[in-house]
This record gives structure tokens, sequence and C-alpha cells, in this order.
């Protein structure tokens, strides 16, 4: 369960969703009143059909939640040919009333979703609502509730409050569709801490044994089980600095050249230092029961103002077959600092959008000794193009309004020149050009710049976010993913993304390409269209 910046879980999930947005609101769209859940089984181009009339805010290919809230992904498990996907779901969001399940949606591309309804419904044991963990499937039977059998490990609140947190174990019989409890007492009690949450389980086919991974403020404790119902702890990773290590991950992955590592991830927030708000991840080694990182500061999976919460999951082919050599991995666009400000309440009666699905692989930077993950957006989008727009090469001095108009859509783009101090693109560029969202890259570094169209930091701390990046190559490849809430760029090979949340105005819809101190051409453009 991620951390509130001060704010407590509960407020943030008792604030009056209806109205919360209407400062940010950019239309004069009619509010839409809540919709009645869709029955399970709804596809997402027919909930998109649902929403109000006049202006929507639904993304056109990203995961949105149906109605009323969503927040943390859970890891996706693969069950009888296709990824169930469950997430927290507050389905009393709009009365106030606080608390999440946790809702599931299949997929086989990782792009198009199926809602299939509760799957973990909350309050029906005297523990209350269910926070973040992770579903197995338990193949070996090692837990008795039958061979296939999926077993949830969940922290969960007794009580109802904060300060009080316990690993609680649910578990299907019928792929994964629906879940008794297994008891009302935790398989892991609380030994007297405040954070103690987010259990991530994997399977040591090594040692034939279960591994939890598990949050406590500062460190991530590492448990041991022969049937997941009991638990052992065995050792603990720190590091400080970034907050509450949250959500986390731990995965095996081999390089492209054959190098195996292990990954640790968090959730955490470096804001305070300069640093990130998104997945924080470690390269090294872990021997079934103790994590070792190869250096002491972590990477970032995503450098943006919004990807929270993240999970990555087994890339798997059409068989089932496991791909050692990459992974899969989804975020919550969003941030706790403004978690409840968003247009999509008002004009379409939800709150709670996903990023794109990414591929993730592991490669050995030009160091020769540091290993860092690439990410690109899943393959499965290619088989949504509606539309293809090749602009060819284009060359551009200062600033050039393309002849295209947009609010979901794919740019790419590799960016050359010879003497230059900047290039990008404005994309939702409003018609008179003051609204627009910048991305590219300046001097020595890449940034996405949200600061002149509308979005939920009122702060106005959170506007441009950076990476690294050496001018002295003379070009750049940009891949940027548009929504109508949200922005995503991956830099060169992927090492850097940035994400971030976006309510531009809906008739801010051209896109232009721009340079600064010199001329560049802006190669191989392509605009792609998706119909999901």
């Amino acid at each position: 369960m991620p951390g509130t910046s001060g704010l407590s879980r509960r407020s943030l999930f008792a604030g009056s969703a209806a109205g919360t947005a209407a400062a940010l609101l950019p239309t004069a769209a009619a509010t839409a009143a809540p919709k009645p859940e869709p029955e399970p089984g709804a596809t997402a181009k027919s909930r998109t059909k649902s929403a109000a009339s006049g202006a929507s805010y639904r993304a056109e290919y990203h995961f949105t939640v149906p109605d009323q809230w969503k927040n943390d992904p859970q890891r996706p498990v693969w069950i009888d040919g296709e990824y169930h996907y469950y997430y927290l779901y507050n389905a009393d969001y709009f009365t106030g009333v606080v608390g999440t399940a946790w809702r599931l949606a299949t997929t086989k591309d990782l792009v198009s979703f199926t809602d299939r309804g509760v799957a973990v419904p909350k309050d029906t044991t005297p523990n209350g609502d269910l926070w973040s963990g992770s579903a197995v499937v338990d193949t070996g039977n090692t837990s008795g509730f039958g061979a296939g059998a999926v077993v949830v490990i969940v922290t969960m609140s007794p009580g109802g409050g904060t300060d009080h947190q316990e690993q609680f174990l649910y578990y299907s019989t019928d792929g994964g569709l629906t879940f008794d409890n297994y008891g009302t007492d935790p398989v892991l009690p609380n030994p007297g801490v405040a954070d103690f949450r987010d259990p991530k389980v994997i399977r040591d086919e090594d040692r034939g044994r279960w591994v939890m991974a598990l949050a406590e403020n500062d460190k991530i404790g590492f448990y041991h089980s022969d049937d997941l119902k009991s638990w052992t702890y065995v050792s603990g990773f720190v590091h400080d600095g970034i907050g509450v290590l949250e959500c986390p991950d731990l995965f095996r992955i081999t390089a492209g050249d054959g190098t195996v590592k292990w990954v640790l991830g968090v959730s955490a927030n470096g804001k305070g230092s300069g640093l990130p708000n998104t997945y924080a991840y470690w390269a090294g080694s872990f021997d079934g029961s103790a994590f070792t990182a190869d250096a002491s500061d972590p990477q970032w999976l995503d450098h943006g103002w919004d990807w929270y919460g993240a999970v990555t999951f087994e890339k798997r082919d059409a068989s089932g077959a496991v791909d050692a050599a990459a992974r899969y991995a989804i975020g919550w666009v969003n941030n706790w600092d403004y978690a409840d400000t968003t247009p999509t309440i008002d004009c379409d009666g939800f709150n709670g959008t996903d990023s794109i699905v990414r591929e993730i692989t592991l490669k050995k930077a030009s160091d020769g000794t540091t290993y860092y993950l690439a990410s690109r957006p899943v393959a499965g989008l290619d088989s949504h193009v509606s539309r293809t727009v090749n602009l060819g090469d284009v060359t551009v001095d200062g600033t050039k309004v393309l002849d295209y108009t947009g609010i979901s859509y794919e740019v790419t783009t590799e960016v050359t020149w010879s003497q230059l101090t900047g290039a990008g693109l404005q994309l939702r560029r409003s018609p008179g050009g003051g609204r627009h969202i910048d991305a590219g890259v300046y001097t020595n570094y890449a940034f996405l710049n949200r600061r002149n169209t509308v979005n939920a930091d009122t702060s106005g701390k959170w506007q441009e976010s950076h990476t690294p990046f050496d001018p002295s190559a003379g070009t750049v490849k940009l891949r940027i993913l548009v929504d109508r809430t949200s922005v995503e760029m991956f830099v060169d090979d992927g090492r850097y993304v940035h994400t971030s949340q976006v309510f531009p105005y809906l008739l801010d819809t051209r896109l232009a390409l721009f340079t600064i101190g010199g001329s560049a051409v802006f190669r191989n453009t392509v605009i792609r269209e998706f119909s999901v």
C-alpha cells in the first residue's frame, strides 16, 4: 500500500470524489453522475461508450478502472492462457466510504483488457479491506488447497486503522476468479512495527520453497515458507533517504550478454533529494535468503512524476513458456500528493489510470560494470494500430507546427543535428500555441515538462523531469505515448523513461516540433493511433 506523504490513507480515500477536480476541468463539458458498475465481462471499448455524453477524459489505449477508484496494480499472473491482472479497487469511492478490494481484469495481449469484477471482496471478515500483496499459482499444492490453486498473500489492518498491518491469506480453486479467506488469523503477524506491508511472494524452485519480500519502512524483509501459511524471517535489505520502501519486487533476469542478475525493486519517494518518486531498483545477487546490491544507490525505472506502485511480471509466450531475458511492467499513473484530483472524476465517473505495459530487459552500461533495465512499450500495441501517419524526415529551425491533430497517439522520431542547444516536441498544443507539453533534450539532459498544460500538481514543484543525456552523440531517439491524461517518453534504448499525468484541454490537439540554438532533422517521424 503506497505511502501518503503525510496524509492519512483514510483521508485520501474519504475525500469527496465528485467535484474534487472541478478546479482542473478544462472544458465546459457536462459533469457526469457516477456510473453504475459495468457487468463483469465488459470490454474497455464498451466501457468507453458508457462515458458521459460530451467530453471524455477516459484513456483511449491505457487501462482504466471501469468506475469509482483504483490505485496499486497487483502483479499479474498467468492462468489458463491469459494474464490475470488484479488491482486495488474501491466501489464506494463516491460515497466517501473507504477501503479497497481486489478487482480482476484479464488480457492476452496486455493492451485489451476484459473486466471480471471483484475477485477478493473487502469487509468480508473482521479484518476489513485489502491492501497490496501478491498472487501466486501453487502448481505443486504446497498449501494443500489443490494443485493449481491461486493463493493471495495480502496486507490487511484489523480494526480499520493504518498502524497494525499484518499479512493474510486468500485462496481460489476456480482459476483466480473468486477467493475464500483462510480464516481470520494472519499468516504473518505484525512483530510490533508501524510499516509491515505489501508482501511480494515468489517461488524459489532451486531450493523448493517460497520467498516473501515485505515492506518494513526503510527495510525490505525476506521470509521463507514451505506452504504459504507459515513464514520465517531470514534477512533484511536496508536503504534510507527515499522514504518508506513500498511495494517490493524481486526477480531474476538474464542480460543480453548472458549474465544473470537478481533485481530488487521498490516504490519510493526521493523527491526531497531531487530523485524520482517512482520505482527504484538495485541489480545484484540473491542467495535465497539475502539480497546483495551491486551498488548502494538505486537506479530508477521511471523518472517522471506519476509511475507509482509499479509491478513487474513474467513474460510468457502463447504456450506459457517463460522468457528468462525479459519481463513486463505496469504502474499506476498518479501520485499520492494529488491522488484525488482528476477531471476524470467529474467527466467520466472514475479515478484510476495505468501506464502502458512495458517490456523490460537487462543491459550492460558503457562503463562495463553497471547493469540497468531498459523499457519499451509492449509489442501488443502493434495489433491495435488504427491509423498511421508517416511524416518522413522533417527539417526544423525554430518551431514547426505539423499538419496533424490528435489527442491519443504515439509519435516516434530520431532527431539529428550538428550544433544545437535543444530540440523536441510540443504535445497537445493549443490552437494559439500558448498551451503544450514539451518533451525532448536540452544541453545535457532529456526532459518532460507539463507546466504549460493543466495538471494536478498545484504546488508547481513537480513540473519538469530530467534524465542524463550526452549531447555529443548528435542524435536522440524519442518514442512518446500520448493519451487523454498521460504522456510517457522513452529515450533512446529506454534506460530513461518519463511518465507524467496531464489533463490538457480537449481542444488542444496540435503537434509541433522545435529546436533551440540551431536546426535539426527529425528523421523517420511516424505517428500511430490505436483503437482498443
